[in-house]
């Protein structure tokens, strides 16, 4: 069996990749030992945000009274909401298999393994392949942590699995999946305590936009503990959790019904003969590659979280087009410049380009402008008794760095900047762009 590409992992960056080199004409093998869509589509963004939605759907039913509408008592069903994530799930996992099939893609179910970069291992079976495209993401993470081992915690997997609500939650890590699932259970009425090694939750996103989302959500109630250093867990059958913490040299203790570990994800580099291509490899073990996703090795291509760049469904999407446009001989080439990062809690929080802390570690001359999102009539309709904040970095020549948004829809509006960023738009031409009007958008126009 031969092909012109084998790609190994069906998750964005593979799936992408698949339908891209499909539509191409050449000949496709595509090997996922678990299922299509990977972790995005099965059990990362988008059950996720299905959850998340529903609990958007209650807080909104809740206090519909802030916007002169009654809805009597209001109330949920946790197993209808997990069953609703499992049918929407299901339905898009079928769409990529439908997608994949019309452009005559070899789906192959079974663990792949890599005896050089023209052959690739299926069970007893041997595909010979002219180009290889390695996606195979990451896996969550967890921490030698004394005691781990002998407690129950969750990773989201189960979290997004569970059908019955704790009474109380404790999560390890402020990171986005963290506070994601804090936003998730907190507006099911469980009691969530953060505990974050950081000095802010969120890192890597611009600290006074995290901040100012920690602070909305503790006047809901979830209790954050940063600069915290987790020493160890401990479990007794009948009893709470107990999470062991080092704060400002004190010892602390968080008690809990249930334990969420949430620290992070590692590229997945083991169990598929990544080590017979001997690859040049940077920082941390991710694999060095080019602007054309090229690695050090001819016709082996390393798309999504392996690269290290972005652990992003979206940056996995797009390295996939530019492998593909690359094997068919199209110039293109990959751009971090503008890579979105959103955050779905309730209100929402997304940025693009630089944050303040990057420009200042950097020492590059900026500009803040920075609005409250009632700037926005839109906003101001939709969000009774709220606000937010728009913050955008120029950069000397006017030229858009970043930008970053709390309130919501900021995972919608975010694009416009990112598109600006990539451009490199100066105030004045973005300022050109017609914005519809009323839409919570036109912040970015205010703002300038």
């Amino acid at each position: 069996m031969k092909y012109q590409v084998a790609i190994i992992g069906g998750g964005p960056a593979g799936y992408t990749a698949a339908e891209a080199a499909g539509k191409a004409g050449l000949s496709v093998v595509l090997f996922e030992k678990k299922n299509l869509g990977g972790v995005c589509l099965n059990e990362g963004c988008i059950p996720t945000k299905t959850l998340l939605y529903s609990a958007k759907t209650y807080d909104n039913a809740a206090h519909a009274s802030k916007y002169a509408v009654s809805a009597g008592e209001v109330s949920f069903d946790l197993p209808k909401i997990i069953s609703r994530k499992q049918k929407v799930v299901r339905k898009l996992v079928l769409g990529v298999k439908a997608k994949l099939t019309a452009h005559q893609v070899q789906i192959v179910n079974g663990e792949a393994y890599i005896e050089d970069k023209n052959h690739v291992r299926c069970g007893e079976d041997v595909y010979e392949c002219e180009n290889l495209v390695i996606c195979t993401g990451s896996d969550t993470f967890i921490p030698p942590i004394p005691g781990v081992d002998k407690t129950p915690f969750w990773t989201h997997r189960d979290a997004l699995d569970n059908k019955e609500l704790p009474q109380s939650l404790a999560i390890i890590g402020g990171g986005v999946i963290g506070m994601e699932f804090a936003s998730f259970f907190n507006s099911l009425g469980v009691e969530v305590t953060v505990i974050e090694m950081m000095d802010e939750i969120l890192g890597g996103l611009d600290k006074e936009i995290s901040a100012l989302l920690r602070a909305e959500y503790t006047k809901k109630g979830v209790k954050f503990h940063l600069g915290s250093k987790v020493t160890s867990v401990s479990y007794e059958a009948g009893l709470d959790i107990k999470v062991f913490f080092e704060k400002d040299g004190v010892m602390e203790c968080v008690e809990a019904d249930k334990l969420l570990m949430s620290v992070g994800r590692r590229p997945v580099t083991q169990g598929f003969g990544l080590e017979n291509l001997h690859l040049e490899t940077g920082e941390r073990g991710r694999i060095v590659v080019n602007e054309q996703m090229q690695t050090s090795e001819l016709g082996v291509y390393v798309c999504g979280d392996l690269t290290g760049f972005s652990l992003l469904a979206h940056t996995a999407v797009r390295e996939a087009e530019v492998a593909v446009n690359t094997i068919i001989g199209k110039a293109d080439s990959m751009s971090y410049r503008a890579i979105p990062g959103v955050v779905y809690t309730n209100p929402e929080v997304a940025g693009v380009g630089m944050t303040e802390e990057a420009l200042r570690q950097s020492g590059l001359s900026y500009q803040v402008v920075k609005l409250p999102m009632a700037y926005s009539g839109r906003f101001v309709a939709e969000n009774e008794g709220v606000n937010g904040v728009c913050k955008l970095l120029f950069a000397a020549d006017d030229t858009l760095l970043g930008a970053h948004v709390f309130g919501n829809p900021a995972s919608e509006i975010i694009t416009l900047a990112g598109m600006a960023i990539e451009l490199k738009l100066k105030k004045d031409a973005w300022k050109k762009i017609v914005f519809p009007h009323p839409t919570v958008g036109e912040i970015f126009r205010e703002a300038l």
